[in-house]
């Protein structure tokens, strides 16, 4: 009878504790990314202070996906956390040179902090309603990096073959899948299916940084600077 009433009270207490290593999940990642955007903000502002040449793109993607790898490989250690920091600085600093170039335009600081805007509002409001809501959106997983991949292709087309109507239509298009990706990350958290708060962190930055450049960018061809 004993064992009986341990096996029936077992799975009370499992559920019962998801929600709180849910909540702690949570509260760390956007702690960590509150923490990193300050952080790759200050790195922009010294690659804007010392008007930094944009970086090869070879050595912008060796630095990115060199950095990721280190994160992904040290996300359960506490050097975890330095290497989060290495990778949002980096792409901080690549950031730099792109803000000068905007803020040279004669609109350039209007352009620039309603990208900045839009981002954040977009973020909020999306990341809101997965939280209120609690939908699940897995389902968005594999449509959404189908969709990472033709945009991809697709950006790499536009630049081989010089179609600036293409790159306009591929930031359109990748700014609804970084839309869709905040709605997807934030239910992963919710719901259980990623409970590493540094490899959650890196993802919500990796989707923001990505939501700000392409928004930066369709506003600048609209206001006919770019």
């Amino acid at each position: 009878m004993l064992q009986k009433d341990l096996l029936a009270k077992a799975p009370v207490t499992i559920t019962a504790d998801r929600p709180l290593e849910t909540n702690k999940v949570l509260r760390n990642t956007y702690l960590l990314l509150s923490l990193t955007l300050l952080f790759s903000g200050v790195t922009a502002g010294i690659a804007m202070a010392t008007n930094a040449a944009p970086l090869h793109w070879l050595v912008t993607l060796g630095g990115y996906f060199g950095l990721l790898f280190l994160v992904t490989r040290l996300r359960n250690s506490a050097w975890g956390l330095a290497a989060v920091f290495a990778l949002t600085g980096f792409l901080g600093y690549t950031l730099g040179p792109i803000l000068n170039f905007y803020l040279a335009l004669p609109n350039g600081s209007q352009l620039v902090l309603t990208a900045l805007g839009g981002t954040g509002a977009i973020f909020l409001a999306l990341s809101a309603y997965a939280l209120v809501s609690r939908k699940d959106f897995s389902f968005m997983g594999a449509f959404l990096m189908v969709g990472m991949l033709v945009a991809f292709l697709a950006s790499i087309g536009a630049v081989l073959f010089s179609l600036p109507m293409l790159s306009l239509a591929v930031s359109a298009m990748v700014i609804l899948l970084m839309s869709g990706m905040i709605l997807w990350q934030t239910s992963e958290i919710i719901h259980g299916g990623e409970t590493n708060y540094i490899m959650a962190t890196v993802n919500l930055y990796i989707t923001l940084f990505n939501l700000f450049i392409n928004l930066l960018q369709i506003l600048g061809v609209f206001s006919g600077d770019d």
